[in-house]
Protein backbone atom coordinates (compact mmCIF):
# COMPACT_ATOMS: atom_id res chain seq x y z
CA UNK A 1 0.00 0.00 0.00
CA UNK A 2 1.36 3.43 -1.10
CA UNK A 3 1.45 6.09 1.39
CA UNK A 4 0.67 6.86 5.37
CA UNK A 5 -2.70 7.66 6.75
CA UNK A 6 -3.25 11.49 7.78
CA UNK A 7 -6.16 11.98 9.88
CA UNK A 8 -7.33 15.35 11.65
CA UNK A 9 -6.73 15.28 15.04
CA UNK A 10 -9.34 17.50 17.17
CA UNK A 11 -7.24 16.96 20.63
CA UNK A 12 -4.17 18.68 18.70
CA UNK A 13 -6.47 20.57 16.05
CA UNK A 14 -4.18 19.52 13.19
CA UNK A 15 -4.10 16.39 10.43
CA UNK A 16 -1.20 14.67 11.93
CA UNK A 17 0.24 10.95 10.46
CA UNK A 18 -1.47 8.10 12.59
CA UNK A 19 1.53 6.34 14.21
CA UNK A 20 -0.17 4.14 16.26
CA UNK A 21 1.42 2.85 19.60
CA UNK A 22 2.13 -0.84 19.68
CA UNK A 23 2.17 -1.40 15.59
CA UNK A 24 0.56 -4.02 14.20
CA UNK A 25 -1.74 -3.25 16.72
CA UNK A 26 -4.53 -0.31 16.65
CA UNK A 27 -6.95 0.41 19.81
CA UNK A 28 -9.68 2.04 18.28
CA UNK A 29 -13.43 3.13 20.84
CA UNK A 30 -16.24 4.73 19.54
CA UNK A 31 -18.86 5.74 21.68
CA UNK A 32 -22.29 4.10 21.00
CA UNK A 33 -25.72 4.56 21.40
CA UNK A 34 -28.06 4.76 24.41
CA UNK A 35 -30.63 2.54 24.16
CA UNK A 36 -33.90 3.71 24.59
CA UNK A 37 -34.94 4.52 21.59
CA UNK A 38 -34.49 3.84 17.80
CA UNK A 39 -31.28 5.20 16.50
CA UNK A 40 -32.15 8.04 14.37
CA UNK A 41 -29.71 8.52 11.00
CA UNK A 42 -27.68 11.23 12.48
CA UNK A 43 -26.34 8.40 14.63
CA UNK A 44 -25.96 6.07 11.72
CA UNK A 45 -23.76 8.84 9.72
CA UNK A 46 -21.16 8.39 12.77
CA UNK A 47 -21.15 4.85 12.77
CA UNK A 48 -20.42 4.47 9.10
CA UNK A 49 -17.77 7.14 9.36
CA UNK A 50 -15.94 4.97 11.74
CA UNK A 51 -16.75 1.54 10.01
CA UNK A 52 -14.88 3.37 6.89
CA UNK A 53 -11.69 4.04 9.12
CA UNK A 54 -11.94 0.63 10.76
CA UNK A 55 -12.22 -0.64 7.02
CA UNK A 56 -9.05 1.19 5.85
CA UNK A 57 -6.67 0.09 8.86
CA UNK A 58 -7.58 -3.57 8.41
CA UNK A 59 -7.04 -3.16 4.83
CA UNK A 60 -3.93 -1.80 5.68
CA UNK A 61 -2.55 -4.67 7.59
CA UNK A 62 -3.37 -3.33 10.93
CA UNK A 63 -4.70 -6.08 13.42
CA UNK A 64 -7.15 -3.64 15.28
CA UNK A 65 -9.35 -4.26 18.32
CA UNK A 66 -12.50 -2.29 17.79
CA UNK A 67 -14.64 -1.37 21.23
CA UNK A 68 -18.68 0.44 20.74
CA UNK A 69 -19.98 0.37 24.09
CA UNK A 70 -23.86 0.48 24.77
CA UNK A 71 -24.75 2.78 27.14
CA UNK A 72 -27.79 1.39 28.91
CA UNK A 73 -27.58 2.79 32.43
CA UNK A 74 -26.90 6.65 33.71
CA UNK A 75 -27.81 8.72 31.05
CA UNK A 76 -30.45 11.26 32.38
CA UNK A 77 -32.46 13.39 30.34
CA UNK A 78 -30.65 16.68 29.06
CA UNK A 79 -27.52 14.53 29.71
CA UNK A 80 -27.18 16.36 33.23
CA UNK A 81 -26.31 15.39 36.48
CA UNK A 82 -30.12 15.74 37.83
CA UNK A 83 -33.23 13.38 36.82
CA UNK A 84 -34.53 10.26 35.49
CA UNK A 85 -32.26 7.66 33.43
CA UNK A 86 -33.34 7.88 29.87
CA UNK A 87 -34.26 3.95 29.46
CA UNK A 88 -36.09 3.86 32.73
CA UNK A 89 -38.10 7.05 31.95
CA UNK A 90 -39.13 4.69 28.47
CA UNK A 91 -39.21 1.76 31.04
CA UNK A 92 -41.97 3.78 32.43
CA UNK A 93 -43.82 4.98 29.96
CA UNK A 94 -43.82 1.62 28.44
CA UNK A 95 -44.69 0.10 31.34
CA UNK A 96 -41.68 -2.61 30.69
CA UNK A 97 -38.47 -3.86 32.83
CA UNK A 98 -35.52 -1.29 32.17
CA UNK A 99 -33.78 -4.69 30.69
CA UNK A 100 -36.76 -4.93 28.13
CA UNK A 101 -35.85 -1.58 26.81
CA UNK A 102 -32.50 -1.87 26.50
CA UNK A 103 -32.57 -5.03 24.41
CA UNK A 104 -35.51 -4.20 22.20
CA UNK A 105 -33.27 -1.02 21.01
CA UNK A 106 -30.16 -2.81 21.51
CA UNK A 107 -31.56 -5.25 18.97
CA UNK A 108 -33.02 -2.61 16.57
CA UNK A 109 -29.48 -0.76 16.41
CA UNK A 110 -27.53 -4.16 15.51
CA UNK A 111 -30.22 -4.69 12.80
CA UNK A 112 -29.73 -0.95 11.32
CA UNK A 113 -26.18 -1.61 11.28
CA UNK A 114 -26.51 -4.30 9.95
CA UNK A 115 -28.76 -2.74 6.84
CA UNK A 116 -25.84 -0.24 5.87
CA UNK A 117 -23.52 -2.88 5.85
CA UNK A 118 -20.96 -2.05 8.80
CA UNK A 119 -18.64 -4.35 10.01
CA UNK A 120 -19.17 -5.25 13.80
CA UNK A 121 -16.79 -4.33 16.84
CA UNK A 122 -14.88 -6.67 18.18
CA UNK A 123 -16.57 -5.53 22.04
CA UNK A 124 -19.57 -4.42 22.75
CA UNK A 125 -19.62 -3.82 26.45
CA UNK A 126 -22.45 -2.84 28.39
CA UNK A 127 -22.35 0.21 31.28
CA UNK A 128 -24.36 -2.44 33.68
CA UNK A 129 -21.94 -5.09 33.04
CA UNK A 130 -18.95 -2.57 34.45
CA UNK A 131 -20.60 -1.23 37.76
CA UNK A 132 -17.54 -3.27 39.58
CA UNK A 133 -14.51 -1.20 37.43
CA UNK A 134 -16.63 2.17 37.42
CA UNK A 135 -16.99 2.26 41.45
CA UNK A 136 -13.08 0.95 41.38
CA UNK A 137 -12.07 4.33 39.21
CA UNK A 138 -14.07 6.68 41.39
CA UNK A 139 -12.12 5.34 44.44
CA UNK A 140 -8.81 6.03 42.74
CA UNK A 141 -10.16 9.67 41.46
CA UNK A 142 -11.22 10.59 45.08
CA UNK A 143 -7.72 8.61 46.33
CA UNK A 144 -5.93 11.13 44.49
CA UNK A 145 -8.02 14.20 45.23
CA UNK A 146 -10.33 15.01 42.34
CA UNK A 147 -13.13 14.17 43.51
CA UNK A 148 -16.09 14.14 46.92
CA UNK A 149 -18.54 12.85 47.98
CA UNK A 150 -22.18 14.61 49.35
CA UNK A 151 -24.96 13.37 50.52
CA UNK A 152 -24.23 9.61 48.74
CA UNK A 153 -22.92 11.19 45.33
CA UNK A 154 -19.66 11.66 44.38
CA UNK A 155 -18.87 14.40 42.30
CA UNK A 156 -15.40 15.00 40.08
CA UNK A 157 -13.76 18.61 41.66
CA UNK A 158 -13.14 20.48 38.14
CA UNK A 159 -12.11 23.40 40.09
CA UNK A 160 -9.15 20.85 41.80
CA UNK A 161 -8.26 18.93 38.49
CA UNK A 162 -7.83 23.13 36.58
CA UNK A 163 -4.99 23.62 39.28
CA UNK A 164 -2.89 20.77 37.73
CA UNK A 165 -4.20 20.07 34.22
CA UNK A 166 -6.06 21.43 31.41
CA UNK A 167 -9.61 21.25 31.61
CA UNK A 168 -11.06 21.94 28.37
CA UNK A 169 -8.10 21.14 25.80
CA UNK A 170 -9.98 18.88 23.83
CA UNK A 171 -13.21 21.61 23.04
CA UNK A 172 -11.06 24.45 23.41
CA UNK A 173 -13.48 26.04 26.62
CA UNK A 174 -12.40 27.89 28.81
CA UNK A 175 -13.31 27.02 32.47
CA UNK A 176 -13.90 30.81 33.81
CA UNK A 177 -16.09 31.63 30.76
CA UNK A 178 -17.94 28.30 31.32
CA UNK A 179 -18.66 28.73 35.09
CA UNK A 180 -19.74 32.16 34.05
CA UNK A 181 -22.27 31.12 31.18
CA UNK A 182 -23.63 27.65 32.91
CA UNK A 183 -27.18 28.43 34.19
CA UNK A 184 -28.15 27.32 38.02
CA UNK A 185 -29.81 23.94 37.54
CA UNK A 186 -31.84 21.69 39.76
CA UNK A 187 -29.56 19.24 41.69
CA UNK A 188 -26.71 21.50 41.66
CA UNK A 189 -26.74 23.14 45.05
CA UNK A 190 -24.67 19.59 45.84
CA UNK A 191 -21.75 20.77 43.99
CA UNK A 192 -18.77 23.24 44.84
CA UNK A 193 -19.31 23.81 40.98
CA UNK A 194 -21.41 23.94 38.14
CA UNK A 195 -18.80 22.52 36.02
CA UNK A 196 -18.44 19.85 38.24
CA UNK A 197 -19.82 16.30 37.48
CA UNK A 198 -21.63 13.45 38.83
CA UNK A 199 -19.49 10.15 39.20
CA UNK A 200 -21.91 8.43 41.04
CA UNK A 201 -25.70 9.51 41.82
CA UNK A 202 -27.49 8.64 45.25
CA UNK A 203 -30.73 7.01 43.99
CA UNK A 204 -34.12 8.24 45.17
CA UNK A 205 -35.91 5.05 46.18
CA UNK A 206 -38.33 5.37 42.82
CA UNK A 207 -35.28 5.31 41.17
CA UNK A 208 -35.55 1.75 38.81
CA UNK A 209 -31.50 0.82 38.31
CA UNK A 210 -29.58 0.54 41.02
CA UNK A 211 -26.12 -0.45 42.56
CA UNK A 212 -24.66 -0.89 46.14
CA UNK A 213 -21.55 0.96 46.63
CA UNK A 214 -19.33 2.50 49.41
CA UNK A 215 -20.91 5.79 48.98
CA UNK A 216 -24.80 4.35 49.33
CA UNK A 217 -27.28 2.78 46.71
CA UNK A 218 -26.86 4.80 43.45
CA UNK A 219 -26.01 4.28 39.91
CA UNK A 220 -22.87 5.88 37.99
CA UNK A 221 -22.49 9.25 35.77
CA UNK A 222 -22.66 9.08 32.00
CA UNK A 223 -19.37 10.46 31.47
CA UNK A 224 -17.72 7.22 33.58
CA UNK A 225 -18.74 4.12 31.79
CA UNK A 226 -16.50 5.35 28.65
CA UNK A 227 -13.41 6.22 30.63
CA UNK A 228 -13.80 2.58 32.49
CA UNK A 229 -14.40 0.56 29.20
CA UNK A 230 -11.96 1.88 26.99
CA UNK A 231 -9.24 1.39 29.10
CA UNK A 232 -10.35 -1.73 30.49
CA UNK A 233 -10.29 -3.33 26.83
CA UNK A 234 -7.80 -0.82 25.07
CA UNK A 235 -4.96 -0.48 27.93
CA UNK A 236 -4.66 2.87 29.94
CA UNK A 237 -3.30 4.97 26.97
CA UNK A 238 -5.02 3.72 23.28
CA UNK A 239 -5.23 4.85 19.84
CA UNK A 240 -7.96 6.07 18.62
CA UNK A 241 -10.97 7.86 20.27
CA UNK A 242 -13.98 8.12 18.46
CA UNK A 243 -17.34 9.99 17.90
CA UNK A 244 -20.01 12.31 17.34
CA UNK A 245 -19.33 16.41 17.43
CA UNK A 246 -21.63 16.69 19.96
CA UNK A 247 -20.10 14.60 22.74
CA UNK A 248 -16.70 16.81 22.32
CA UNK A 249 -17.81 18.59 25.12
CA UNK A 250 -18.82 17.51 27.71
CA UNK A 251 -18.74 13.79 26.98
CA UNK A 252 -15.44 13.30 26.20
CA UNK A 253 -13.91 16.20 27.67
CA UNK A 254 -14.96 14.64 31.00
CA UNK A 255 -13.25 11.53 29.83
CA UNK A 256 -9.80 13.10 29.85
CA UNK A 257 -10.09 14.28 33.03
CA UNK A 258 -11.36 10.82 34.47
CA UNK A 259 -8.36 9.25 32.91
CA UNK A 260 -5.65 11.95 34.07
CA UNK A 261 -7.14 11.84 37.55
CA UNK A 262 -7.53 8.30 37.80
CA UNK A 263 -3.93 7.45 36.12
CA UNK A 264 -2.49 10.23 35.44
CA UNK A 265 -2.45 9.93 31.72
CA UNK A 266 -4.74 10.40 29.18
CA UNK A 267 -6.80 7.85 27.26
CA UNK A 268 -6.26 8.52 23.53
CA UNK A 269 -3.87 9.69 20.95
CA UNK A 270 -6.12 10.71 18.37
CA UNK A 271 -9.19 11.96 19.47
CA UNK A 272 -11.81 12.02 15.68
CA UNK A 273 -15.07 13.85 15.47
CA UNK A 274 -18.10 13.32 12.78
CA UNK A 275 -20.26 16.06 11.80
CA UNK A 276 -23.41 16.06 12.55
CA UNK A 277 -26.87 15.72 9.48
CA UNK A 278 -28.67 18.61 8.68
CA UNK A 279 -32.08 18.53 7.09
CA UNK A 280 -32.67 21.07 4.61
CA UNK A 281 -30.76 23.36 6.03
CA UNK A 282 -32.17 23.09 9.91
CA UNK A 283 -31.16 21.24 12.94
CA UNK A 284 -32.09 17.67 12.74
CA UNK A 285 -34.92 17.93 16.18
CA UNK A 286 -37.81 16.64 17.26
CA UNK A 287 -39.20 19.79 17.82
CA UNK A 288 -38.87 20.79 14.29
CA UNK A 289 -40.67 17.41 13.24
CA UNK A 290 -37.95 16.59 10.67
CA UNK A 291 -36.18 14.19 12.67
CA UNK A 292 -36.56 10.52 11.51
CA UNK A 293 -35.20 6.81 12.20
CA UNK A 294 -32.99 5.29 9.77
CA UNK A 295 -35.92 2.40 9.83
CA UNK A 296 -38.27 5.32 8.78
CA UNK A 297 -36.08 6.47 5.80
CA UNK A 298 -35.44 3.40 4.49
CA UNK A 299 -39.39 2.20 4.26
CA UNK A 300 -39.85 6.01 3.47
CA UNK A 301 -42.67 6.23 5.97
CA UNK A 302 -41.90 9.82 7.35
CA UNK A 303 -43.92 12.83 6.25
CA UNK A 304 -40.72 14.59 4.68
CA UNK A 305 -39.68 11.61 2.95
CA UNK A 306 -41.11 11.26 -0.70
CA UNK A 307 -39.80 7.99 -1.26
CA UNK A 308 -38.20 5.22 0.30
CA UNK A 309 -34.32 4.46 -0.18
CA UNK A 310 -32.21 1.67 -0.12
CA UNK A 311 -29.51 1.39 2.54
CA UNK A 312 -26.34 1.27 0.03
CA UNK A 313 -28.09 4.25 -1.46
CA UNK A 314 -28.25 6.16 1.86
CA UNK A 315 -24.65 5.29 2.79
CA UNK A 316 -23.28 6.27 -0.61
CA UNK A 317 -24.72 9.84 -0.32
CA UNK A 318 -23.10 9.92 3.62
CA UNK A 319 -19.49 9.12 1.84
CA UNK A 320 -20.40 11.77 -0.53
CA UNK A 321 -19.40 14.21 1.70
CA UNK A 322 -16.38 14.20 4.24
CA UNK A 323 -17.12 13.24 8.01
CA UNK A 324 -15.96 16.06 9.42
CA UNK A 325 -18.48 18.52 7.40
CA UNK A 326 -21.93 18.83 8.48
CA UNK A 327 -24.14 16.66 6.07
CA UNK A 328 -27.01 18.07 4.58
CA UNK A 329 -30.37 16.06 3.97
CA UNK A 330 -32.93 16.62 1.41
CA UNK A 331 -34.76 14.65 -0.80
CA UNK A 332 -33.24 16.34 -3.98
CA UNK A 333 -29.25 15.43 -2.46
CA UNK A 334 -30.53 11.54 -1.58
CA UNK A 335 -31.97 10.71 -5.05
CA UNK A 336 -29.16 12.37 -6.96
CA UNK A 337 -26.61 9.98 -5.12
CA UNK A 338 -29.00 7.30 -6.33
CA UNK A 339 -28.43 7.83 -9.97
CA UNK A 340 -24.48 8.47 -9.30
CA UNK A 341 -24.50 5.20 -7.55
CA UNK A 342 -26.60 2.93 -9.96
CA UNK A 343 -23.98 4.70 -12.23
CA UNK A 344 -20.80 3.01 -10.09
CA UNK A 345 -22.98 -0.41 -10.11
CA UNK A 346 -23.67 -0.39 -13.82
CA UNK A 347 -19.58 0.23 -14.37
CA UNK A 348 -19.19 -2.77 -11.95
CA UNK A 349 -21.27 -4.83 -14.20
CA UNK A 350 -20.19 -4.02 -17.31
CA UNK A 351 -16.53 -4.31 -16.38
CA UNK A 352 -17.19 -8.08 -16.01
CA UNK A 353 -18.10 -8.18 -19.46
CA UNK A 354 -14.99 -6.45 -21.59
CA UNK A 355 -13.00 -8.52 -23.47
CA UNK A 356 -9.44 -7.23 -23.38
CA UNK A 357 -7.17 -6.74 -26.52
CA UNK A 358 -3.69 -6.78 -26.80
CA UNK A 359 -3.01 -3.01 -26.21
CA UNK A 360 -4.58 -0.54 -24.56
CA UNK A 361 -5.81 2.83 -25.11
CA UNK A 362 -6.69 3.77 -21.78
CA UNK A 363 -4.36 4.84 -18.64
CA UNK A 364 -4.59 3.33 -15.27
CA UNK A 365 -1.35 3.64 -13.71
CA UNK A 366 -2.23 6.45 -11.51
CA UNK A 367 -5.45 5.33 -10.55
CA UNK A 368 -5.00 3.51 -7.86
CA UNK A 369 -2.55 6.19 -6.47
CA UNK A 370 -5.31 8.80 -6.50
CA UNK A 371 -7.57 6.27 -4.88
CA UNK A 372 -5.10 5.70 -1.49
CA UNK A 373 -3.92 9.03 -1.71
CA UNK A 374 -7.62 10.62 -1.01
CA UNK A 375 -8.48 7.70 1.32
CA UNK A 376 -5.59 8.73 3.24
CA UNK A 377 -5.74 12.35 3.61
CA UNK A 378 -8.46 12.51 6.73
CA UNK A 379 -10.30 9.62 5.29
CA UNK A 380 -11.15 12.25 1.60
CA UNK A 381 -14.26 9.86 0.83
CA UNK A 382 -15.30 12.48 -1.53
CA UNK A 383 -12.34 12.51 -3.79
CA UNK A 384 -12.21 9.01 -3.19
CA UNK A 385 -15.05 8.38 -4.85
CA UNK A 386 -14.57 11.30 -7.93
CA UNK A 387 -11.70 9.04 -8.89
CA UNK A 388 -14.46 5.61 -8.62
CA UNK A 389 -16.52 7.66 -11.29
CA UNK A 390 -13.63 8.34 -13.62
CA UNK A 391 -12.88 4.86 -13.70
CA UNK A 392 -16.75 4.51 -14.27
CA UNK A 393 -16.45 6.56 -17.35
CA UNK A 394 -13.72 4.81 -18.54
CA UNK A 395 -15.30 1.30 -18.24
CA UNK A 396 -17.93 2.60 -19.79
CA UNK A 397 -16.12 3.98 -22.88
CA UNK A 398 -14.46 0.37 -22.83
CA UNK A 399 -18.08 -1.33 -23.30
CA UNK A 400 -19.05 0.87 -25.97
CA UNK A 401 -15.40 0.51 -27.77
CA UNK A 402 -14.40 3.48 -28.50
CA UNK A 403 -11.78 2.62 -26.26
CA UNK A 404 -9.58 -0.65 -25.31
CA UNK A 405 -7.51 -2.36 -22.58
CA UNK A 406 -4.96 -5.10 -22.39
CA UNK A 407 -5.66 -7.53 -19.15
CA UNK A 408 -3.55 -6.18 -16.94
CA UNK A 409 -5.44 -2.48 -17.39
CA UNK A 410 -9.35 -4.81 -16.93
CA UNK A 411 -7.21 -6.29 -13.86
CA UNK A 412 -6.07 -2.95 -12.25
CA UNK A 413 -9.91 -1.54 -12.80
CA UNK A 414 -11.35 -4.28 -11.10
CA UNK A 415 -8.86 -4.15 -8.18
CA UNK A 416 -9.39 -0.83 -7.86
CA UNK A 417 -13.40 -1.63 -7.47
CA UNK A 418 -13.21 -4.33 -5.12
CA UNK A 419 -10.47 -2.71 -2.66
CA UNK A 420 -12.20 0.78 -2.64
CA UNK A 421 -15.79 0.52 -3.51
CA UNK A 422 -16.67 -2.75 -1.89
CA UNK A 423 -13.63 -3.18 1.37
CA UNK A 424 -12.90 0.19 2.06
CA UNK A 425 -15.90 2.04 1.22
CA UNK A 426 -18.14 -0.79 2.61
CA UNK A 427 -20.97 -0.32 -0.25
CA UNK A 428 -22.58 -3.23 -1.90
CA UNK A 429 -23.91 -3.61 -5.30
CA UNK A 430 -27.25 -5.40 -4.42
CA UNK A 431 -29.69 -4.85 -1.80
CA UNK A 432 -31.19 -7.59 0.35
CA UNK A 433 -28.36 -8.13 2.14
CA UNK A 434 -26.67 -7.71 -1.74
CA UNK A 435 -26.84 -11.14 -2.07
CA UNK A 436 -25.27 -10.49 -6.64
CA UNK A 437 -25.00 -14.05 -7.01
CA UNK A 438 -29.12 -14.68 -6.14
CA UNK A 439 -29.57 -11.58 -8.13
CA UNK A 440 -28.18 -12.26 -10.99
CA UNK A 441 -29.56 -16.03 -11.15
CA UNK A 442 -32.77 -14.44 -11.29
CA UNK A 443 -32.39 -11.91 -13.97
CA UNK A 444 -30.60 -14.66 -15.73
CA UNK A 445 -33.92 -16.62 -15.47
CA UNK A 446 -36.18 -13.17 -16.88
CA UNK A 447 -33.63 -13.29 -19.77
CA UNK A 448 -34.28 -16.34 -20.13
CA UNK A 449 -37.96 -16.14 -20.54
CA UNK A 450 -37.67 -12.83 -22.68
CA UNK A 451 -35.44 -14.60 -24.87
CA UNK A 452 -37.83 -17.37 -25.62
CA UNK A 453 -40.71 -14.52 -25.61
CA UNK A 454 -38.78 -12.87 -28.78
CA UNK A 455 -37.51 -15.92 -30.51
CA UNK A 456 -41.91 -17.19 -30.57
CA UNK A 457 -42.20 -13.42 -32.09
CA UNK A 458 -44.46 -13.09 -28.59
CA UNK A 459 -43.24 -9.51 -28.74
CA UNK A 460 -46.34 -8.41 -26.36
CA UNK A 461 -44.48 -10.47 -23.58
CA UNK A 462 -41.07 -9.50 -24.56
CA UNK A 463 -42.19 -5.48 -24.35
CA UNK A 464 -43.85 -6.09 -20.86
CA UNK A 465 -40.64 -7.58 -19.48
CA UNK A 466 -38.63 -4.84 -20.67
CA UNK A 467 -40.84 -2.30 -19.63
CA UNK A 468 -41.91 -3.71 -16.18
CA UNK A 469 -37.95 -4.02 -15.41
CA UNK A 470 -37.91 -0.25 -16.03
CA UNK A 471 -40.01 0.84 -13.56
CA UNK A 472 -37.53 -1.09 -11.34
CA UNK A 473 -34.88 0.96 -12.46
CA UNK A 474 -33.32 -1.92 -14.50
CA UNK A 475 -31.96 -1.45 -18.21
CA UNK A 476 -32.41 -4.47 -20.48
CA UNK A 477 -29.39 -3.72 -23.70
CA UNK A 478 -29.85 -6.09 -26.76
CA UNK A 479 -26.78 -6.69 -28.39
CA UNK A 480 -25.63 -9.41 -30.88
CA UNK A 481 -24.35 -11.23 -28.03
CA UNK A 482 -27.34 -11.27 -26.61
CA UNK A 483 -29.12 -9.55 -23.81
CA UNK A 484 -27.13 -7.84 -20.77
CA UNK A 485 -29.60 -6.13 -17.50
CA UNK A 486 -27.57 -2.40 -15.79
CA UNK A 487 -29.19 -0.51 -13.19
CA UNK A 488 -31.01 2.86 -14.77
CA UNK A 489 -27.96 5.39 -14.58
Amino acid sequence: MKGSLFIFNTLTRKKEKFIPINPPFVGMYVCGPTVYNDVHIGNVRTFISFDVLYRYLLHAGYKVRYVRNITDVGHLVNDADHGEDKIAKKARLENLEPMEVVQQYTNSFHFVLQLFNTLPPSIEPTATGHIIEQIEMIETILKNGYAYTKNGSVYFDVEKYSQMHHYGKLSGRITEELIANTRSLEGQEEKKSPLDFALWKNAEPSHIMKWKSPWGIGFPGWHLECSVMSTKYLGETFDIHGGGMDLKFPHHECEIAQSVAAENTEPAKYWIHGNMLTVNGQKMSKSLGNSFTATQLINGTHPMLEKAYEPMSVRFFMLQSHYSSTLDFSNEALQASEKGFRRLVNAITLLETIQPSESGSINTDELEKKCYDAIQDDLNTPILIAHLFDAAKTINLLYDKKEIATKEQIETLKSVFKNFFFDILGLQTETDNNNSDKTNGIMNIILNIRKKARENKDFSTSDFIRDELKKLHIIIKDSKEGALWEYEK
